[in-house]
């Protein structure tokens, strides 16, 4: 009887390679989904959960073999709205972003389909995604080593958690900064709720280009983030608004003007795209001339 179990199983394992496979353990199998049509880049993504990063949910091209050496991946840390610890208003924009070539550490659990996700998230969970691509980056067993761009590394967020982003665009591994539909409060947090309990002088931390997107007068960060840019005199800053509301365009197909904006600006940032540049720079930004936004800038080529 033991012979015979004993063929059983070498049966199975030449059958499978000879080997367990991947989708045998079920620690490495990978959790993965489309968003869409996995954006409209030109490099079709998806969203996934590391098991290496659990607290995370990650956005990224489906084919990492095209990035090497000399061809990488720069990386973005995202917060999300309400503080939520999971990124399931914001796949349409994520999605999209990442399709243009971008490794996205969302804070907090990847969202099942259909689902909202909940609990609330902290600052130090966008530093803990950037701790954890640099380390990946750095590992041999790693599918992402040598692959990400470290040296480039956006924070950004909406709402929350651009409040979050604010709070940690002091680190010194950041390049750029992108706030969607937040401001510090004047009065701040007071213990009301999950907000980093930010002061304007916090402002003065900030050591990058910073792009604020704002939903124009009916955005009830509105007040606060046009606030922030007056006071923002040291580092470029440019201020785009376009009359949507608080909701920005995150849920609409490949997340709508606002990933058209911020996504432009990431490549501007993170790889040095001077077309993609022309929407900002200048005497007269390709921005300025979209009907949808109104923009301001101060500081900038």
């Amino acid at each position: 009887m033991k012979i015979f179990l004993f063929m059983c199983v070498l049966a199975a394992m030449l059958w499978t390679g000879g080997t367990p496979s991947a989708q045998e353990t079920s620690a490495d199998k990978l959790v993965s989904r489309v968003i869409e049509d996995g954006g409209s880049g030109a490099y079709s993504a998806i969203m996934l959960a590391e098991s290496s990063l659990p607290t995370h949910t990650i956005f990224r091209p489906k084919d990492l073999t095209v990035f090497d050496q000399d061809h990488k991946l720069p990386v973005i840390a995202w917060g999300n709205g309400a503080c939520a610890n999971s990124p399931w208003e914001h796949l349409n924009f994520l999605s999209e972003v990442s399709s243009h070539g971008f490794l996205i550490v969302a804070i907090g659990l990847m969202p099942e389909e259909g689902k909202k996700g909940d609990g609330k998230s902290t600052s130090k969970q966008l530093t803990d995604g950037i701790d954890w691509a640099i380390a990946q980056n750095k590992d041999p067993k790693s599918p992402y080593n040598n692959r990400l761009d470290v040296s480039k590394i956006a924070v950004s967020g909406m709402s929350c958690g651009g409040l979050q982003a604010l709070e940690v665009a002091s680190d010194a591994r950041v390049s750029t900064v992108v706030i969607c539909n937040s401001g510090i409060l004047d009065v701040p947090g007071n213990g009301r709720s999950a907000m980093p309990d930010l002061k304007k002088e916090n402002l003065n931390e900030i050591h990058t280009p910073i792009l604020y997107m704002l939903g124009g007068e009916k955005d009830i960060a509105y007040a606060n983030g046009m606030d922030d840019y007056k006071r923002i005199n040291h580092v470029p800053v440019f201020m785009a608004n376009m009359d949507v509301g608080h909701g920005g365009t995150f849920s609409q197909p490949h997340g709508g003007e606002f990933a058209k904006v911020a996504t432009a600006w990431y490549k501007w940032q993170l790889k040095g795209d001077s077309e993609a540049g022309k929407m900002f720079s200048g005497d007269a930004p390709l921005l300025s001339k979209n009907t949808h936004w109104r923009m301001e800038k101060k500081n900038m080529p």
